[in-house]
């Protein structure tokens, strides 16, 4: 159905046209793309708010569910303290000032993208363990023992939330560095000629019209962390997330998770809204030098040094250090890939296989958003929703779905439900970059291409896709990217014998085998440089120097 709402004036006065509705074989595909990604979602919270009560549920609502909600909010609120010292600073040095080794860190503060939170706290585990080479150097630099110095905690809701922060910060910076770079140079030179300090310029010029888009950014990045299942799990915090898997694994109880997924949908979805409506509120420096290139600062000796080790450190704690760590251990424990290979193929089939489909999903949403501003708006919302809700609440929803059809969880049809969870999860992260692609083609394009005779997919096939070709390849190389670092679905949903390298690495880690868990996860940091690659290099053709 396509609603058409129509407003015209006429002699004065204004007329509304009532809404009309009108079937068209053409909404029939995204339909049914809708129905397809919507319904792990549906399913999931239908369970939650249907499920009959129990002994389980009983005892985790009286005993844990305020625990699991409370630890979950504190690691977000800390994990959004450290995101934002660490991303908002570093945007503002390298889009307002001259320093050096600024042109390598522009870039490289997004590689930590590439690490999934699980791998980030693999690596830290054991460099502060206290066999680990910090508390090590310690003890031979002093002399003291274990027990005679205090060093932090990674397995507690602050060390989770410093893993989940040192991965996810680049949202952040990403935007915020975009915001700052997009602000009006008149502003800036008019604060400078009347007295404004560096941190004056920061605080009260930049801050306040950047601060919507950076929230929003901010926002986004909680959304993943409130998702997060495989740090938390090794890290042995009690979040939500663990709790939905363990009512699963350990007690056999999908209501109860599904229960528990219902709290986690709330977190999720307010993070959803909240970032929707800051990038409603974007602020904005209408001049007419506003789209003049900012020059940038150069810093003095002193403080350009200052500037260069603030930010290699900053890439030393969330990027190089556990990298390097990790391929220290296994160079050191001689770690072979000749067990990985059953592994590389699932998870190569199945990551092929869910970024096609989520692709194909994400293509039909784009196209049918051309013809449909209805369809535009469902295609987001359910596409939105199901980026939104985390890999093990999707879970449940496929298992709830297989319960009521009487499919067992084995064979094909785990592999075809699983696939169908990648879809759900991921078509979203799809969508976005093919529609901002679309969204940059000239107005009058569609009406060349209809005067020549080329409608619908034809002229998607032929006009349309070659000239977005850039945005859908970076498209379907992150589909591919985000379905092999997943976590919590995989290890729900797949077949027996089907294990992927999260998986594996995932089940090493837990066992205390972190030298076997280090070359699954190195792989899987190694496959998402490539889009984090990408990111970066378009970041830097798209700014203006």
């Amino acid at each position: 159905m396509t609603l058409l709402v129509g407003i015209s004036a006429k002699r004065g006065q204004t007329r509304f046209q009532m809404p009309r509705f009108s079937l068209s074989p053409r909404i029939i595909p995204p339909s049914l793309i809708v129905a397809l990604v919507g319904l792990p979602v549906f399913a999931a919270v239908l369970t939650g708010l249907t499920a009959g009560d129990g002994a389980t549920w009983d005892h985790i609502l009286q005993n844990r569910l305020i625990p699991y909600t409370l630890t979950t909010l504190s690691v977000l609120f800390i994990t959004a303290i450290v995101m934002l010292g660490l991303a908002v600073p570093v945007a503002w040095l390298i889009t307002q000032y001259d320093f050096p080794g600024r042109a390598v860190f522009s870039w490289a503060m997004i590689l930590p993208l590439a690490m999934p939170g699980y791998v980030m706290a693999y690596a830290w585990a054991d460099l502060m363990g206290v066999a680990g080479p910090l508390q090590s150097w310690i003890r031979e630099s002093t002399g003291l023992s274990a027990r005679d110095y205090w060093f932090p905690n990674l397995f507690s809701a602050s060390g989770l939330a410093f893993v989940l922060a040192t991965t996810l910060f680049p949202y952040v910076y990403i935007i915020a560095r975009a915001a700052f770079s997009m602000q009006s140079r008149a502003s800036i030179e008019a604060a400078r000629s009347l007295g404004a300090r560096p941190f004056d310029l920061f605080w009260r010029v930049s801050l306040p019209v950047a601060l919507p888009a950076i929230l929003g950014g901010l926002c986004l990045a909680l959304m993943e962390a409130a998702a997060d299942y495989g740090a938390a799990d090794f890290l042995g915090i009690q979040t939500l997330g663990v709790g939905i898997i363990r009512s699963w694994q350990s007690f056999g109880e999908p209501n109860t998770a599904a229960r528990l997924a219902l709290m986690l949908i709330l977190i999720a979805g307010a993070f959803l809204i909240a970032a929707r409506i800051f990038q409603g509120r974007r602020g904005t420096q209408q001049t007419s030098s506003r789209w003049q290139s900012q020059e940038r600062a150069k810093l003095s000796p002193l403080f350009g040094f200052c500037a260069s080790a603030a930010c290699s450190s900053i890439l030393l704690v969330c990027f190089a250090a556990p990298v390097f760590r990790l391929v220290w251990l296994a160079l050191e424990n001689s770690a072979s890939a000749a067990d990985l290979a059953p592994l590389i193929r699932s998870t190569l089939l199945l990551g092929a296989l869910g970024a096609a489909m989520a692709f194909a999903s994400a293509i039909i949403f784009s196209l049918s958003s051309k013809r449909s501003a209805a369809l535009q708006v469902a295609t987001r919302l359910i596409a939105a929703a199901g980026y939104a809700a985390p890999g093990a609440v999707l879970g449940l929803g496929a298992l709830y779905i297989l319960r009521e059809t009487g499919q067992a969880l084995s064979g094909s049809v785990a592999i075809g439900f699983l696939v169908w969870i990648y879809v759900s999860r991921f078509t979203s992260a799809g969508v976005e970059p093919i529609q901002a692609s679309l969204a940059r083609l000239p107005k009058n394009l569609d009406l060349a291409a209809q005067s020549l005779g080329s409608t619908g997919l034809r002229q998607f096939l032929r006009v349309d896709l070659p000239l977005i070709a850039p945005g859908a390849f970076a498209a379907a190389l992150i589909l591919f990217v985000e379905i092999l670092k997943e976590l919590p679905a995989t290890l729900m949903l797949r077949p027996f014998g089907w294990d992927t390298l999260a998986v594996r690495a995932h089940a090493y880690a837990t066992d205390e085998r972190l030298a076997q868990a280090t070359l699954p996860s190195l792989l899987i940091v190694l496959a998402g440089l490539a889009p984090v690659l990408l990111l970066s290099w378009r970041l830097g053709q798209t700014e203006r120097t």
